[in-house]
């Protein structure tokens, strides 16, 4: 667990970047520090490492004052992702990831094996090992950077915006695979963010921060999306999180109806919906695992304002439309 005891940092000159703060982030679980630029919650992550010294207060990890600890042997057993990965260019995307086991006294032979173990883990294959960072996209070097920060099987991860430098659609992929590997190692993790879709679609737990490093809000997404403490954070979370709400329940409960008017292949699978000019696309189908945001959105864009469920087939096995799913989620109210 890492504790946060009324930290306050003044920076020279009389700037308060973070001020009496009191949070714990749960040993196993990701919090997701958010909130607008300037609000401290980069120093704070940074204060966790000891890359910042608090002015006042303390930080503790597992009960242990970090203050009183070895600068090099606290920062070697937390792993710490960067913007843009923050590779070392002159060295293989193999030697980079190696970096880490190699100071900890692991042989080169051990720590390449383990390094290449990494790669193939956060969806790299065996080929980039010997690429230089320049010979890599931004998705990549993302990829390896979290590879990197995972060497030395480290309890603590550190993220300060690791996403923010890639497009829309790596991003998402991204937070997927990151998603995946969190499932299956369970480290405790803060991350920093200014993206609150973000903080909510990653966190187990969420600290919204408000100008000058206070503390706002310490929630699940669940609760900040239904229960905001203030206006500040209200308008922070934004007007459309009862949308964003959906995102937390499946369909897999959502009454559907029979697959009447949709055009199938001979395997059943949709082709579109018959229109004067020939078929229309459906917008996408869904499955029994995903979202109920999922679903309002294809259906919202469908050309006929309808969501086709499918199996594990492929095959449409359902329809359902906007203002089902408003039936269902006002039943749920009631």
């Amino acid at each position: 667990m890492i504790t946060f005891e009324d930290v306050v940092k003044v920076y020279p000159g009389g700037a308060t970047a973070v001020d009496h703060l009191s949070l714990e982030l749960p040993t196993g679980k990701m919090t997701v520090l958010v909130g607008p630029s300037g609000c401290g919650k980069t120093t704070s992550l940074r204060m966790i490492n000891r890359m910042v010294t608090p002015t006042s207060g303390r930080v503790l990890i597992d009960g242990r004052d970090v203050a009183g600890q070895d600068e090099a042997l606290l920062r070697r057993g937390i792993g710490y992702v960067i913007q843009h990965a923050g590779l070392f260019p002159h060295r293989t995307v193999l030697d980079n990831v190696a970096t880490v086991p190699l100071l900890l006294g692991e042989t080169r032979r051990t720590a390449r094996a383990k390094a290449l173990e990494l790669l193939e883990r956060v969806g790299l294959s065996a080929g980039f090992a010997k690429r230089y960072p320049a010979q890599l996209s931004g998705g990549q070097q993302q990829r390896v950077g979290v590879a990197r920060a995972l060497a030395a099987d480290p309890p603590i991860m550190l993220m300060d915006e690791p996403f923010s430098a890639v497009d829309p659609v790596v991003r998402a992929q991204l937070h997927a695979e990151f998603l995946r590997l969190q499932q299956d190692l369970g480290k405790t993790i803060a991350m920093v963010t200014h993206d609150i879709d973000e903080a909510i679609k990653l966190g187990d737990h969420v600290a919204v921060f408000r100008a000058g490093g206070h503390l706002a809000q310490f929630a699940t997404p669940r609760d900040l999306l239904a229960h905001p403490a203030d206006d500040f954070v209200a308008d922070f979370v934004g007007r459309d999180r009862g949308l964003r709400s959906l995102s937390f329940d499946t369909a897999s409960d959502l009454p559907v109806k029979p697959v009447d008017g949709l055009e199938l292949d001979e395997a059943g699978r949709p082709l579109g919906w018959p229109g004067p000019d020939g078929l229309r696309e459906t917008g996408g189908v869904f499955t029994k695992e995903d979202s109920l945001r999922v679903v309002t959105d294809l259906a919202i864009r469908s050309p006929v304002g309808i969501a086709v469920r499918v199996g594990p087939d492929g095959a449409a096995d359902g329809l359902v439309s906007h203002h089902d799913i408003a039936d269902y989620l006002a039943s749920r109210r009631s």
